[in-house]
């Protein structure tokens, strides 16, 4: 069934993609770098740091949920999501500064610093991809054309990912000439204007056009109840949950892992030897990856129609899982191993993320064919806290591993605390991906029921227009 929301401009979905791309400038470096920013520059424990990300995501759990519910319930000329972009950009950049900030200040100053900005960067992550998360069920109705714009979303916020991992350790390098702290400061800096500018073009070249019933009414205690029935959310919630706790644990341990245990390198390529630092070793690692993943990423829509949604997500999960595990049997000098199996575990990650978003939207046209009411904002902040929440987890889960095996920050490492980090990138990791993909084998939107759902939809969508 064709309707005017299925086309897109190119304009449009590049523009909206590119959004992702300004909060990957954040979200990958919180991801790569964070952990170990906390523990080797900034100065606090990892004990305490896997403490603090776990105990901010208390005011999470309020604060994302009541972001939703104030973005469905915005009314402007510009819409209901996209102003946010306009009026939050610039408040989230400077505190994505200050988070990467170093004080001068006493063990428990810095302490309360990080607990403060830390939780502040959280809520303003929120205040921003609240609304941008759900902006992509609103500007099609078309489940498909959704996919694609999840495609689009997700190749730019790999590219957002490419610029992390390329230019991060070489900015702290070169502003920071041996001061880590200044260089992460101004690091921060760049990536800020950068993702302001970002926004803004999102915001100046996207369109609302799926609008809530006329005359909905909602309340906090019927948006909540709907979203406890929302049986397809719960299960793509929850897997949301152990595929961030994988990502964080995985791709955090990566820099202890080259740092520590695979140290600078000779490495023979077509009969010549070359010598690798750890850090050229650690930004080549996640751009290859990033490239494939990128690949991944285009690649998800035939996946997803070949095999249907569910599937794809579960089965690539699971793989990542597989691909994770096998670091565990790997030595120092297997560099080249080392890279082929970070080529297919990012080939493998690329259509879970794509799929990820696509599920939300297809829950939130769910929700509305079951209750007739629509509330994107909640679906989608109710996401994203099982985002963060896996983030939390899996940031957490890093830091506790490393303080139960002994890490010590800038020395020389024990054989308990090398044996944390190898079981931290591979069977700890590992776990949480199969849980996953456990899960979604009982999600029940398969492609054909999206069909008849937004088959469903544009029919009342029709008939309330025309009374």
């Amino acid at each position: 069934m064709q309707t005017q929301t299925e086309k897109l401009s190119l304009k449009e979905k590049i523009g909206y993609s590119v959004g992702d791309t300004a909060s990957n400038l954040f979200f990958q470096t919180f991801i790569l770098f964070i952990t170990i920013f906390y523990t080797d520059v900034f100065g606090i424990s990892a004990k305490a740091v896997g403490t603090m990300f776990l105990i901010t995501k208390i005011w999470d759990a309020v604060n994302d949920p009541v972001m939703g519910m104030i973005a469905d319930r915005t009314n402007t000329r510009w819409g209901k999501f996209r102003p946010y972009l306009l009026w939050f950009a610039v408040p989230f950049g400077i505190i994505g500064i200050l988070t990467f900030t170093t004080p001068n200040l006493s063990a428990s100053g810095k302490l309360i610093y990080a607990y403060v900005t830390y939780t502040l960067l959280m809520m303003f992550y929120t205040i921003i991809n609240v609304p941008y998360s759900a902006l992509m069920g609103v500007i099609t109705s078309n489940a498909r054309v959704r996919t694609v714009v999840s495609q689009f979303r997700f190749v730019a916020a790999f590219i957002g990912g490419l610029i992390v991992q390329y230019s991060v350790l070489r900015m702290v390098e070169r502003f920071g000439k041996g001061n880590e702290a200044l260089g992460w400061q101004m690091a921060m800096v760049v990536l800020s204007a950068l993702a302001i500018v970002l926004f803004f073009i999102t915001f100046a070249t996207t369109k609302e056009r799926v609008k809530p019933p006329p005359g909905q009414k909602t309340s906090l205690r019927n948006d909540l109840r709907d979203l406890s029935r929302n049986t397809p959310w719960l299960l793509i919630g929850g897997a949301t949950v152990f595929q961030l706790t994988f990502i964080l644990v995985r791709n955090g341990s990566v820099m202890y892992y080259f740092r520590y245990f695979v140290g600078d390198q000779s490495v023979t390529l077509l009969g010549h030897m070359y010598q690798f630092s750890y850090e050229s070793m650690v930004s080549t690692f996640f751009m290859a990856g990033s490239l494939v993943t990128i690949l991944g990423s285009i690649l998800a829509s035939w996946f997803s129609n070949a095999y249907g949604k569910r599937n794809t997500y579960a089965g690539f999960l699971a793989a990542c899982g597989i691909f994770s595990a096998a670091f565990y049997f790997l030595q120092p000098q297997d560099i080249i191993l080392m890279f082929v199996l970070q080529f297919l575990f990012s080939f493998a990650i690329g259509p879970v993320s794509v799929l990820q978003w696509a599920m939300y939207t297809d829950t939130a046209d769910y929700s509305e064919l079951k209750t007739g009411r629509r509330a994107t904002g909640l679906v989608m902040s109710a996401s994203l806290f099982a985002l963060k929440l896996g983030v939390a987890l899996g940031s957490s889960m890093l830091a506790w591993i490393l303080a139960a095996y002994g890490y010590q920050p800038n020395v020389e490492q024990t054989a308990s605390s090398l044996m944390g980090i190898k079981m931290a990138i591979s069977w700890y990791a590992a776990i949480p991906a199969f849980l996953g993909a456990a899960i979604m084998i009982f999600y029940p939107l398969t492609n054909k029921m999206m069909v008849k759902i937004e088959e469903e939809l544009t029919i009342r969508r029709k008939e309330r227009n025309q009374n």
